[in-house]
């Protein structure tokens, strides 16, 4: 079935439930008209269809007449009428059949609607909030917890004013350099709240467009914010500045506004409180408040786990693992929150090793430490990444919370092991021969084999990843040009799984201590994740 064909049919099936095409959008959607009919309802209210023309997106419902004594703020229903149905991702549409699809949202609309009308699902407010609290951005780049008043750093960026509320104004300002904002010598009294209550919308006057309104509805949320609110506005006004921001942080999220020190007329018919203080004629701004702290963006993705901000790493060689598992540290809060995070290798990028490397061929020739350091604190400014573009036997890397061998170089990695002991935490990460299996050992104590353990279960032909012996490959001209081939995607096989490792050793889990990642499916993997002991021959255990 054609395209044309598939829409043809799903405006006739949408005819049969008495809906017109009306035309289309400026974005070639189709537009159908008709009326959204509860099962108990007695009327039909007009509501607007818009189809999607691939039928990959959701269909578009908006009522165009909202029902009589419908409170003000109600789940599901947005202010223009839009109609919240179904949560995107949370269907697969089936785009081989249009009109039964379509015809399903709509059946779905109008079970929703349903319980909008008869008052239910009211505790979905709370989780709606954003949708009924829109206004201007402010970003928020705080990781202390301190309350009161805020330093507000007022930037623009194509000629508009954005808000940063920062706890370091270096660090934010990096970011801001990084976004290509102008940062001014503006500022805005801004102060910071915290309240235990979950907001939710008043369904009897949304939204507030004065601190009085404000209030009122803190008031029915948490009355003790509301004094925290109020006290902070009079503070405001008593400093003559043009306006206040307040954040209010809650539970799960923060949101805010913005106060505008402009006097209203008073009413002819006003409130006594209103006549008692004229804060409360004040008109207030909601604020969309964006958390953009480097705790935040490392802790969304693992909510319940710890991230490896404020702990101090090193990662030893910056090459075809080092590089990917750098960029996965910083993703997971390396370098953050007091933590830092220290890049070792004296070696410089090569042409040969663009095809497999995180860097490209603007680093060409630059040391891979250094480069890797800046192209991290491009992608997290604010970050304290060191690079030591040194041998890391001449390195003074300090006291550190965990060590990371990414060189895949074996004696070098013996030689950490010896000169790096228990109890720093040192984690090996290599491939096996032409990218056949990637393996990790992560040893936190005397009492787990180290690397160097390896060589000798190895030799003994213990702890083996594969069954069959590595293939033994290696391309190139001269003994100099000699190189082992894989593609990059073993080498983010290998950084994925001492990324994986590293999480789990900053969550309390050490084991299984050695793990092994097949890559070449002809292959047999030997041994299964396990925790070896020291080896009975390893000189460095039985030293």
């Amino acid at each position: 079935m054609n395209s044309a064909t598939a829409v043809a049919d799903v405006i006739e099936a949408f005819k049969q439930r008495s809906f017109e095409f009306v035309g289309k959008t400026d974005n070639n959607w189709f537009k159908l008209r008709g009326r959204l009919t509860p099962s108990d309802a007695d009327k039909g209210y007009l509501c607007e269809v818009l189809l999607d023309p691939t039928f990959f997106e959701f269909p578009s419902i908006r009522l165009l007449e909202i029902p009589a004594g419908l409170p003000s703020a109600v789940p599901h229903l947005g202010a223009d009428g839009e109609l919240c149905y179904l949560a995107k991702g949370s269907v697969v549409l089936d785009i081989y059949d249009p009109v039964g699809q379509s015809l399903a949202c709509l059946e779905r609309a109008t079970v929703v609607f349903g319980r909008v009308m008869r008052g239910e699902m009211i505790e979905d407010l709370t989780e709606e909030f954003f949708a009924y609290w829109h206004g201007l951005y402010c970003f928020v780049d705080m990781q202390g917890e301190d309350l009161g008043r805020q330093k507000c750093i007022v930037a623009e960026a194509n000629g508009s004013p954005l808000w940063f509320i920062t706890d370091n104004e270096d660090r934010t300002t990096e970011k801001l350099k990084s976004l290509g904002c102008l940062v001014t010598d503006r500022t805005v009294l801004t102060y910071r709240v915290k309240t235990d209550a979950q907001p939710r919308p008043l369904s009897s006057h949304w939204p507030p467009e004065t601190v009085g309104d404000i209030l009122a509805w803190q008031g029915t949320l948490d009355p003790r914010c509301r004094r925290k609110i109020h006290q902070r506005i009079k503070e405001g006004e008593r400093k003559k500045v043009n306006g206040v921001l307040i954040l209010i942080e809650s539970p799960l999220m923060t949101y805010g506004f913005a106060v505008r020190y402009e006097r209203q007329s008073l009413p002819h018919k006003s409130k006594l409180a209103d006549r008692r203080d004229s804060s409360f004629r004040l008109k207030v701004v909601p604020t969309f408040v964006v958390r953009i702290d480097d705790q935040y963006l490392a802790q969304r993705n693992m909510p319940k786990s710890k991230t490896l901000a404020g702990k101090s790493i090193a990662v030893v060689g910056c090459g075809t693992i080092g590089g990917y598992l750098s960029d996965m540290l910083v993703k997971a809060g390396a370098g953050t929150c007091g933590g830092k995070l220290t890049l070792v290798d004296f070696d410089c990028l090569l042409p040969q090793n663009i095809g497999r490397h995180r860097l490209g061929f603007p680093d060409l020739l630059s040391n891979k430490a250094e480069a890797m350091a800046e192209e991290l604190k491009r992608l997290a400014p604010g970050t304290e990444i060191r690079a030591l573009p040194v041998d890391v036997r001449r390195a003074q890397l300090g006291e550190l919370d965990l060590l990371i061998d990414a060189t895949g170089e074996e004696s070098l990695g013996h030689w950490l092991c010896g000169h790096y002991k228990a109890p720093t935490p040192m984690l090996s990460i290599w491939i096996e021969g032409p990218g056949t299996a990637v393996r990790a050992l992560l040893n936190t104590s005397e009492a787990g084999a180290c690397y160097r353990c390896l060589w000798h279960s190895n030799k003994r032909g213990e702890l083996r990843s594969t069954i069959d012996p590595l293939p033994a490959i290696l391309v190139g001209h001269g003994c100099e040009g000699l190189y082992v081939p894989f593609p990059a995607s073993v080498s983010v096989h290998a950084a994925s799984l001492g990324a994986e490792m590293t999480l789990d050793w900053v969550n309390g889990v050490s084991t299984p201590a050695l793990r092994t990642r097949l890559i070449d499916r002809t292959q047999q993997i030997a041994t299964p994740d396990c925790d070896p002991l020291p080896d009975r021959e390893c000189p460095l255990c039985n030293s």
